[in-house]
């Protein structure tokens, strides 16, 4: 009885070790709460960036800028008047927050679109360890909440924390769903970039290295 007892404890210990490192491997979610999480995505939504055509991220804690600055955050560096809608932790997905539904396309409905002149949706990294339909369900409720807005998806980066595999299937999967629709897509999963500690989350060196990418392709789409 005491060694099934130890063997019950072990296993117990294994998956709480197990359920944390899933949920730290997440774009934003490290021991914030919920509500602080919400208080950022509310802070950083009022700020506004730049001037000219109407730009508006949708995205994860890389939109937020976790980590860095306010000012060091990728998003600033493109061209246009910038809003962001970033929830830290979030993604395409239901499942991608344990914050409830703050999904890309639940946001996105309720977002200011009016006026909008191009939508810059980024992120995937917290869509990494869920099922592929449920990515691709996502997805497609975005795309319904969009409308017919021009929009830009911008995937994936190469995180080292995560595990490469999960990031080029959600990649791919983002690609093929964009194409589909023949809706313009920024593969990330080239592109090196330099990491805070956590090997999660973009340093300032990488986030302007991150930004400029983007900018460059929205450059060319606002033209």
């Amino acid at each position: 009885m005491t060694r099934r007892r130890l063997l019950l404890g072990l296993l117990a210990l294994v998956l709480a070790v197990a359920a944390s490192t899933t949920l730290l491997a997440r774009a934003g979610a490290g021991s914030e709460s919920c509500a602080v999480k919400g208080e950022q995505a509310e802070e950083r939504g009022v700020l506004v960036s730049g001037s000219g055509a109407r730009v508006l991220v949708i995205g994860d804690s890389y939109a937020v800028g976790g980590g860095v600055l306010p000012d060091q955050s990728w998003p600033l560096r493109l061209p246009g008047r910038v809003r962001v809608d970033g929830f830290s932790g979030s993604g395409f997905t239901v499942g991608a927050s344990p914050c409830g539904d703050v999904s890309y396309a639940t946001r996105a409905a309720r977002a200011r679109l009016a006026g909008v002149d191009l939508v810059v949706v980024e992120g995937g990294l917290n869509d990494a360890d869920q099922p592929l339909a449920d990515l691709e369900a996502g997805y497609e409720r975005l795309v319904r909440a969009l409308g017919d807005r021009p929009v830009l998806v911008v995937g994936p980066p190469p995180a080292p924390l995560l595990p490469y595999d999960d990031v080029a299937a959600v990649d791919a999967t983002l690609a093929r769903l964009a194409a589909a629709r023949g809706t313009p897509y920024l593969s990330m999963l080239d592109v090196e970039l330099s990491y805070l500690p956590d090997l999660l989350h973009p340093d300032a060196a990488g986030h302007r290295v991150f930004g400029d990418r983007v900018a460059e392709r929205v450059r060319e789409l606002l033209r």
